[in-house]
């Protein structure tokens, strides 16, 4: 039988032992993977990876990047929406997710949901949507493309990467507001629309500057506008849409973390704290400025007003253009 001595010793081994227990159990204690639903080589693969590098570093746990990409991101998503809620799968999406899932649920075709599916955890960073132009475009800004396509007999051929996503929704407004004849060829990723469109064979077309930056510095593409609110920092010359006279083409461009809806509060709030504690190292600051991308590091409610102001934004012209996610 124990006494009084044994028993207190008992009761301390015991704490010890769930202390360990506590310790072994605290997240991270294995790898985590990051799913970013697009090929990789685009901005938003950046992005994740140079976050994904940090938060290995923070917490001694691998943080694996993992592209999932097809149907406007949706494909990985879903994987995401359908993993545990446990903090070891998470999802690195950008504003596409805003556009994509409308259209999904517009057209009853949505397997998951933002909201009811996802919980948001941090808006990494801003990063300006640009409308670009080949060479053979008029120099100039949208309105001049405007000016020169309306003397023209022939539709002008337009890049996006993929039906649903938000260069598709821009343009798809764009030629409904301008009254163009305007072509739609999709692609799987903003890299070949790029090549595409270096190399004469689309007349418009756009992602996130991030990913053009370096063709429109180097003159193999042109910026007509972009669909930020403000000019880019790194293209003040640039004008906005709204300026431009398309306001209806306006979308807050951004990158950002989510997990499964279930996932427990103390896991969201690390990995919010480790989005934001990345966002303030001057070094990746100064490298995500440089690519034209502003590093934010939001609470999950300040991300979750951004989603829900920016859903309901483009709800109305969704469901008019009957934009369709394939």
């Amino acid at each position: 039988m124990l006494n009084r001595r044994g028993l207190l010793g008992a009761g301390l081994s015991l704490a010890a032992m769930t202390g360990a227990g506590q310790a072994q159990t605290a997240y991270p204690n294995r790898s985590v993977r990051i799913i970013v639903p697009f090929p990789a080589g685009g901005t938003t693969d950046l992005l994740a990876r140079l976050l994904a590098e940090r938060l290995q570093s923070y917490w001694g746990q691998a943080f694996v990047v993992e592209n999932a990409g097809g149907a406007g991101g949706s494909l990985g998503a879903d994987r995401v929406a359908k993993a545990a809620a446990d903090g070891y799968t998470l999802l690195f999406h950008n504003l596409t997710f805003s556009t994509t899932s409308v259209s999904l649920e517009l057209a009853g075709r949505a397997n998951h949901d933002m909201f009811r599916d996802f919980r948001p955890v941090s808006l990494a960073a801003h990063v300006p949507m640009i409308v670009l132009g080949s060479k053979a475009t008029p120099e100039g800004t949208l309105a001049d493309f405007v000016a020169a396509a309306r003397k023209s007999p022939d539709s002008s051929l337009y890049g996006s990467t993929g039906p649903g996503s938000v260069m598709n929704f821009a343009m798809e407004v764009f030629r409904r507001d301008s009254g163009l004849k305007l072509d739609h060829v999709p692609f799987r990723g903003a890299a070949p629309l790029l090549q595409e469109l270096v190399a004469g064979r689309l007349h418009l077309g756009g992602d996130q500057l991030s990913t053009s930056l370096e063709f429109i510095r180097s003159g193999a593409v042109r910026p007509l506008a972009t669909l930020s609110s403000e000019r880019p920092t790194a293209l003040p010359n640039v004008p906005t849409v709204r300026e431009l006279g398309f306001p209806n083409m306006e979308m807050q461009g951004w990158n950002g973390l989510f997990a499964p809806a279930a996932t427990p509060d103390d896991i969201v709030a690390k990995l919010t704290e480790g989005v934001a504690r990345a966002m303030k190292e001057p070094e990746l600051r100064a490298r995500l400025t440089a690519l034209g991308a502003d590093p934010i590091g939001s609470t999950p409610a300040e991300f979750a007003a951004v989603l829900k102001r920016q859903v309901d934004g483009v709800r109305p012209l969704i469901a008019e253009l009957k934009l369709v996610v394939q």
